[in-house]
């Protein structure tokens, strides 16, 4: 897990976390399990998995696709009104992502095909520089309390 502690409290009524990592591989699992812990730290037990399951793919996608040598690639989560999110901002925004219809013998291409199935809604924005492609989960009380 990133050295840095979690947060509890943040932007605009609601709980907010930022960490920027390196473009290498080693940075998805790190950023996967603190998605999960800041799922966990912020009362939604029930998204942790999820969470950072997506946010593994969305950081795996930004490492493999959106990455530039030299610049590091952002992860914002964030909890507000009922609703988690798991940001993945890289520098590429030339070309955003789309769900492919991966074969059986394809190694590759399942990754947002997951991001839909778990997340209640995802997108990509493009920026001036880069591109934001983010998930939202939606807190139930069975996950946590809202906030």
């Amino acid at each position: 897990m990133n050295d840095c502690p979690l947060p509890r409290s943040g932007k605009a009524n609601g709980l907010f976390d930022s960490v920027s990592y390196a473009p290498y591989p080693h940075s998805v699992p790190r950023a996967r399990r603190r998605v999960a812990a800041l799922a966990l730290a912020w009362g939604c037990p029930g998204l942790a998995g999820n969470a950072g399951l997506v946010a593994s793919e969305l950081c795996t996608n930004a490492v493999l696709h959106g990455c530039l040598r030299g610049r590091l690639f952002r992860v914002e989560t964030s909890l507000r009104g009922g609703v988690l999110r798991v940001a993945v901002t890289d520098p590429r925004g030339e070309r955003l992502p789309q769900v492919r219809d991966a074969g059986r013998e394809d190694a590759f291409g399942r990754g947002l095909f997951l991001v839909a199935a778990l997340a209640d809604r995802w997108s990509a924005e493009p920026l001036a520089v880069g591109k934001t492609v983010w998930a939202e989960f939606r807190a139930t009380d069975e996950a946590g309390p809202r906030y």
